[in-house]
Order: C-alpha cells, then sequence, then structure tokens
C-alpha cells in the first residue's frame, strides 16, 4: 500500500476553474504541441533517400538522424515530467516549445548530417520537455466528469498523429523539398505557443522533498541504454559487443533504479510500490503491448505496400490513414463507453478487437487480394486500439496524486517508447526470419548472385530482378509470396500475444466501475482499486 500523500499544489495562473472555453482552448492548445512531437517521430521517415544523397551520409548515419530524437526523447521523459511538475507545467512547456521550435528550424537548415544530428538530439530535449507536460495539463486542470473525454482526445492525438504527420510529411516531400518536411511542426509549435502563453493555466507542486537526482540520472541511463539496444539490435546483430554491452547497462540501471526508488519511497522521481495496484501496472502493460503492435504493424505495411503493391510512399501512407482515423475516433468515443460498461471491460473489447484485426491480416493477406486483403484488419485493430489506449492512458494518471501528474504523464510516455521500439524489433524480426526462410525454396534457377541479394529482403529482390531478365517475373513472385508468409508469421504472434493481453486484463485490469479511473485521485485509492 502507497504511503503517498499529496502535497499542496498551487496555480500561479488561469484560475482553479476554468470555464467550458477556456477548456477546450486548453485542449486545442496541448493537442497542436502533442502532435507536433508526434509527427516528428515519424517524418523523416519518407525522406531517407533524400537525405542520404545530400548529404551523401551512409544508412546508419541516416537511421541515427532518425532514431537520436526518439532515444534523446525517451532518456529524459521521466527527468523532464518530474521537474515540471516542480518548476511548473506552463513554464516547462513554453520553454520545451522554444527549444524545439528553434532545434527543428536548425534541422531544417542543417548543411551536413554532423548538424542535422546536433540539431535532431536538441529536438528530442525539447519533445522530452513537451510531451508529460501535456497530458499532466489535462489531468490537473480538467473537472473528473470531463477529465476522460480530453485524455481521449490526448490519446488519439497520441496514437494516430504519427501516421497523419507521415502523410503530410509525405506530401511535402512529394510536391516540394523533403526540408519542407520540417514546416509542419514548426506552424504546430509557434500556434502553440502563442496559445499557451495566453491560454494554458500553470500549476505546480510543493514539496517536501528534494529533487531526486540520483532517480533520475539513473533512469536516463536505464531508458537509454535499453531504447539503444531495441533500436540498434537487429541491424547491428543481438550478439554484437555494443549491443551486449548496452543491454548489460540498461538491464543494471533499471534494476538500480527500481531499488533506489524503493528506499526513497515518497522521496523517490516515482514510488515503484504504486506498481502493486491494478490501474497502474495494468495501464502501463496494455499501452506497452499496444504501441508496440501498432509500430510493428506500421514498419511491415510500407514494405508490403512499396514493395509487394509497387505504390509510392505517398499512396502508402494515404493507404494508412483508415487505421489512423479509426484509432482517433475510438479513442474519443472509449470514455462514453467505460461510464457504461467500466474501464476494464473498455479495455477488453478493444485488445479483443485489435487481436482480431491481427488474425484478419493473418488469415486473408494475399499479393492478389492486394490492400483490400489488409484493410478489414487495420480498422479493426484502429478501433481495438483506440478503444483500449484511453482507459489504459486514465488508469496510469489516476495511479499517481494530481501533483505529480507529470511524473505520471513521462511514465505512459516512456511506456509508449518502450512498446513503439519492441514492437518494431520483435514483429520486425519475425517477418524477417519468416521472409528468409520461405524464399530459399523458391529461389531454383534464379542467378546466384540475385538470389543472394534477394534473401536481404523483399525490397532487395526488387531491385535486383530488373537484371535477371527471364527470371525476373519468378523472383518477383517469389519475393512477394516469401514476405506474405513472414508477414503472416507476425500477424499470428502478435495475435497470441492480444490474446496474452487479453486474458491478463480481463483478470487483473482496473476497477471495472463507470468512470473508475477519472475519479481515483488518491494514489492509496488507485492501489487498491480493482
Amino acid at each position: 500500500m502507497s504511503t503517498n500523500q499529496p502535497a499542496p499544489a498551487t496555480r500561479s495562473s488561469g484560475g482553479d476553474h476554468p470555464d467550458a472555453r477556456q477548456l477546450r482552448t486548453i485542449l486545442i492548445t496541448v493537442s497542436l504541441a502533442l502532435m507536433a512531437v508526434i509527427a516528428s517521430v515519424t517524418g523523416l521517415n519518407v525522406a531517407q533517400t533524400h537525405m542520404a544523397v545530400e548529404f551523401s551520409a551512409s544508412q546508419s548515419t541516416v537511421l541515427w538522424i532518425i532514431n537520436i530524437y526518439t532515444l534523446a526523447l525517451a532518456a529524459l521523459l521521466l527527468p523532464l515530467g518530474a521537474l515540471g511538475d516542480r518548476l511548473g507545467r506552463k513554464p516547462m512547456l513554453v520553454a520545451g516549445l522554444g527549444i524545439f521550435g528553434v532545434a527543428t528550424v536548425a534541422a531544417a537548415l542543417a548543411p551536413t548530417a554532423s548538424v542535422m544530428l546536433a540539431a535532431r538530439t536538441v529536438s528530442g530535449i525539447g519533445a522530452a520537455m513537451i510531451m508529460p507536460v501535456t497530458l499532466a495539463v489535462i489531468t490537473s486542470t480538467f473537472p473528473p466528469e470531463q477529465r476522460g473525454k480530453a485524455i481521449g482526445v490526448w490519446t488519439g492525438v497520441a496514437g494516430g498523429g504519427g501516421i497523419l504527420g507521415m502523410f503530410l510529411a509525405a506530401l511535402l516531400v512529394d510536391v516540394a523539398d523533403w526540408r519542407w518536411l520540417f514546416a509542419l511542426p514548426v506552424v504546430l509549435i509557434l500556434v502553440a505557443l502563442v496559445m499557451t502563453l495566453k491560454s494554458v493555466p500553470d500549476s505546480r507542486e510543493t514539496s517536501a522533498h528534494r529533487f531526486d537526482t540520483v532517480g533520475a540520472l539513473v533512469s536516463m541511463i536505464a531508458v537509454s541504454g535499453l531504447i539503444f539496444v531495441l533500436q540498434e539490435g537487429p541491424e547491428r546483430g543481438w550478439t554484437a559487443p555494443v549491443t551486449l554491452v548496452s543491454s548489460t547497462v540498461g538491464l543494471v540501471a533499471a534494476i538500480g533504479f527500481v531499488a533506489w526508488e524503493a528506499h526513497r519511497h515518497d522521496a523517490g522521481l516515482l514510488d515503484v510500490r504504486l506498481f502493486r495496484g491494478r490501474g497502474l501496472s495494468a495501464g502501463s502493460v496494455t499501452l506497452l503491448v499496444v504501441f508496440g503492435v501498432q509500430a510493428g504493424i506500421g514498419v511491415l505495411l510500407f514494405p508490403f505496400f512499396q514493395a509487394v503493391l509497387g505504390w509510392s510512399g505517398l499512396l502508402s501512407t494515404v493507404a494508412m490513414m483508415p487505421m489512423a482515423l479509426a484509432m482517433m475516433t475510438a479513442s474519443g468515443l472509449a470514455p462514453k463507453l467505460a461510464a457504461g460498461i467500466g474501464a476494464r471491460s473498455t479495455m477488453v473489447v478493444g485488445i479483443a478487437l485489435a487481436g482480431v484485426g491481427m488474425a484478419f491480416m493473418a488469415l486473408f493477406v494475399s499479393v492478389s487480394g492486394g490492400y483490400l486483403s489488409v484493410l478489414p484488419g487495420l480498422l479493426a485493430m484502429g478501433v481495438g486500439m483506440g478503444l483500449s489506449m484511453t482507459p489504459s492512458t486514465e488508469a496510469i494518471t489516476a495511479s499517481l496524486p494530481r501533483e505529480k501528474q507529470g511524473v505520471a504523464s513521462a511514465l505512459n510516455d516512456v511506456t509508449r517508447e518502450f512498446g513503439t521500439a519492441l514492437g518494431v524489433a520483435l514483429l520486425g524480426a519475425l517477418v524477417s526470419t519468416g521472409y528468409r526462410s520461405a524464399i530459399d525454396g523458391r529461389l531454383h534457377g534464379i542467378p546466384d548472385e540475385a538470389a543472394d541479394t534477394a534473401r536481404e529482403g523483399v525490397a532487395n529482390a526488387v531491385e535486383a530482378a530488373g537484371g535477371t531478365g527471364p527470371h525476373a517475373q519468378d523472383l518477383l513472385q517469389a519475393a512477394h509470396q516469401s514476405f506474405v508468409d513472414g508477414w503472416q508469421q507476425a500477424m499470428w504472434a502478435g495475435a497470441a500475444i492480444m490474446g496474452a493481453l487479453l486474458i491478463l486484463i480481463a483478470l487483473r485490469g482496473p476497477a471495472n466501475t463507470p468512470s473508475a479511473a477519472a475519479d481515483a485521485s488518491d494514489p492509496a485509492e488507485a492501489v487498491s482499486a480493482g
């Protein structure tokens, strides 16, 4: 049982009870800021080739330009979320928006890969200042009866914003220059900054304890080490020295963080005893799995659309939009459903739908069926993820006291980042393994050099097919079908994971009472709920 007692929090601006119009403005403001952060995670994926050519950079350097942003963001979420609680959420948001905006402009104008890497690192720092505060502002400002709806909007932006951002980035790359993809986050940041200064109230924690500097540093080492492993393991190899060292450092630091925080209790960065409660543990596990599956599916869909169906990058992002729109719509509807049947039942329904969606994509995917063979699964997954993410987020934020909402939001965000990295690594590895296993028996008669290239991946096979003369069609058919085989293997694995999560949440999910998450503001109550 937690002994955390909420310390008094003081508001420096904005009033204690904003009216409906002010609340709507606050929600729009934090959603715009969050959208800028999320869009910057995925936007550069569509410009990899352009960066490689303009900077004369290797694929490894290009991937680092993309990944360094996520690495800095994830590593700093907990410490900066905690600082936002203490220093004031509005000042932290304003500072983060300023840093993020300047760094994004620098990235757009970067003359070299080194400058781009530095700018993306600073962007990640700014994003880590912004992201936890956006949710903390909602949970500390909105009254309990409206908090669920606001969190539903926030969750929809967090879940579907990446796909929407990738679409807009692909559109800008297609019609203009790749550097214009930075225009979207810059515009969003400028609008959010003006609205923050005008409309967002300030709230901060009054604590009797000093800031947990040791916990903050150890958490940074743990998160950066483990995220690095998940990002670089597939490329460098899971047994490479740098991978093994990073995983060891990350795991040791994670164990040290838990031990330190258990010793610090109320004075720590995060009271780890709260994970005994069903709300925090079930919400965290659900977000870890759901975001992992979403990210993994996103990575697999692009080679299916581009290498198998032969679509452009822009058309491929358009094809992802139905899932994003379904997810965002369901996230907004989830609070109403939870008010009627309870948070746990809503999560169970969502997880079941997401699992059914993955099963659909395993059963019906085919080269000849094309996009329509995966669309029903994408829609089911979008609805299912939207229904499960909102009550999960509520369960996490309700498990920590009001004045610790920056930490609660940061924990929510770190869980999402870990899930994303883990899902990409796991489902990507399953597809690669399945593809290589399936294509070996389909390369008879293909020239040896082309066959060796084809074994590396479906995109490599498509590129090699042009030089095989009469064997081109056979090689393409072999590669396409082999990718589908690997895809099915990954989808069935994902469906099994969702099934295991379904059982866990059905048995150990948060309290199944309407609006339980929104009403539980005492951490002791959150621990004992359910």
